[in-house]
């Protein structure tokens, strides 16, 4: 069975679009959000329309993901006019290099410096992503081995793991071991303390921010603590991936693997709900959460050795993607939705843009169908 036989129902009017016309859509759609309200960083949005107000609940860090989309469509076409706006959202985010503020630096730069950097590897580009590191790996808690996040110090999350990358890029570009020193600490932390022994993963890890001892997990949007919160899952995946191609330590590389099975095992149909352990879930999926996992898989996949050729990863991702390419959750066929993928979660337990669109959900989803079309894999 197929990502698309599980969710699509007899009598229902679904259609599947391809990559070309999926990403079609994501540019009109971009397009038409940066014309509306130009310079502008949503996280979600509400009945379907960008919510332009500051995040209530985290401090901004979505505008990476925007400008990430940029240079993708940019990318896709040669196209000058994205390139230019791409270029313009960086130089607004420029000045987050040194927000002490919060953990989620390599969200906002891994995106959209670090693709401008990709694309044109200037010592501008290069000093931004440095400090942007720097900055990020200042908020090593050295008893404990981890960098916390803003909640305070005794607090680490998955998440985090999706923000190690910038300071591994600043370690190479910079020279500074001590840097590469820190991202790798914090990634060995995040195996022992937040991955559990069947490849599952806890949102949030507590530590005594005195002696470093760990405490407990806990956790802000899954269901209980000792559950596994669907996009922690393929923040995991994703980040541990990134480490991996960074260091090639075959540690990491495991940790990848085991979270992209735990996560395989529990989603037949490619998307997964908030939380697989929630008895009576509100929403039957968190959309975002399976556009993270394809691109995470995706990557995993290219990151494999060769021996590894026959791993699950690339058919699964493919299959997923599928599934958020038909109208079930592109929203290609919903008049005056904003978004690109619908059904996505932010913050189930907050109530913030439940069964939305996501800002995150719509960039991994296009740089799932970036990674897809450039090896011809997505019909």
């Amino acid at each position: 069975m197929t990502a698309q036989d599980h969710l699509t129902s007899a009598g229902e009017n679904i259609r599947h679009l391809s990559a070309d016309e999926a990403l079609d859509f994501a540019e009109s759609q971009v397009r038409a959000l940066i014309t509306r309200a130009p310079g502008r960083m949503p996280t979600y949005t509400r009945q379907g329309r960008w919510v332009l107000e500051d995040d209530p609940w985290a401090p901004e860090w979505c505008g990476g993901f925007l400008t990430g989309m940029m240079w993708v469509f940019a990318g896709r076409g040669g196209d000058r006019w994205w390139r230019d706006r791409a270029v313009d959202y960086c130089r607004k985010l420029e000045g987050r290099k040194s927000d002490r503020t919060t953990h989620d630096l390599g969200f906002v730069f891994e995106p959209s410096w670090g693709r401008w950097y990709d694309a044109e590897p200037t010592a501008l580009a290069r000093d931004v992503l440095i400090e942007g590191g720097r900055t990020m790996a200042a908020r090593l808690q050295g008893a404990g081995g981890y960098l916390s996040t803003w909640v305070d110090p005794g607090s680490t999350f998955i998440d985090v793991m999706m923000n190690v990358g910038i300071i591994f890029r600043a370690a190479e570009y910079s020279d500074d071991h001590s840097l590469y020193e820190t991202a790798l600490r914090h990634c060995r932390t995040s195996r022992k303390y937040l991955m559990r022994g069947d490849g599952s993963t806890a949102h949030e890890g507590r530590f005594d921010a005195v002696t470093g001892e760990f405490l407990h997990a806990d956790t802000h949007q899954g269901w209980r603590s000792d559950s596994s919160w669907a996009r922690g899952q393929a923040w995991a995946i994703y980040g541990f991936t990134t480490a991996y191609r960074h260091t090639g330590r075959a540690d990491l590389l495991d940790a990848a693997r085991r979270a992209a099975d735990y996560y395989i095992r529990h989603t037949p149909g490619g998307i997964p709900p908030n939380d697989w352990a929630d008895p009576a879930p509100q929403q039957p999926w968190e959309a975002s959460a399976a556009a993270v996992a394809a691109a995470g898989m995706l990557r995993l996949h290219d990151a494999l050795p060769p021996g590894d050729a026959h791993a699950p990863y690339r058919d699964y991702a493919l299959g997923a993607l599928r599934a958020l390419c038909s109208t079930r959750f592109i929203a290609a066929d919903v008049p005056g939705w904003e978004g690109i993928v619908r059904h996505a979660t932010y913050h189930h337990r907050k109530g913030l843009g439940v069964d939305e669109s996501v800002m995150w959900g719509d960039y991994y989803f296009v740089e799932a169908l970036e990674l897809a079309s450039k090896n011809a894999e997505l019909p």
